[in-house]
């Protein structure tokens, strides 16, 4: 099993669940982030004063899934959040090394 996280743009997170779910996973968690890597925020003006904004408003998805899904579930995640200027985010994946559903306790890929 394979942990796959995301950093997007919050305006691409429809996007991105719908094309997950295309792909067959079913279950994603979504976490509301700020932060930043080669947009370096931006500067802004209020009230006649400027300041910069260093952490810009981004989504972080989670999704743990099958080793066979993953080739699948990152190409979808790329297509989705993809609009060719800086700060599309980034994408991780991690080995998880066990998985237990609280409810029932299943374990590993049934888990999921």
């Amino acid at each position: 099993m394979k942990k796959i996280e995301a950093i997007i743009k919050p305006f691409k997170l429809d996007e991105v669940k719908e094309a997950l779910h295309e792909v067959g996973l079913q279950g994603i968690t979504v976490v509301e982030a700020k932060g930043f890597g080669r947009q370096k925020g931006h500067t802004e003006l209020y009230r006649g004063a400027e300041y910069v904004v260093d952490f810009l408003p981004k989504v972080k998805i989670e999704v743990v899934c099958q080793d066979n899904l993953v080739d699948r579930a990152i190409e979808a995640i790329m297509n989705a959040a993809r609009t060719g200027r800086i700060g599309d985010g980034k994408i991780f994946v991690t080995t998880v090394e066990e998985a237990i559903r609280i409810r029932t306790g299943e374990r590993g890929e049934e888990a999921i």
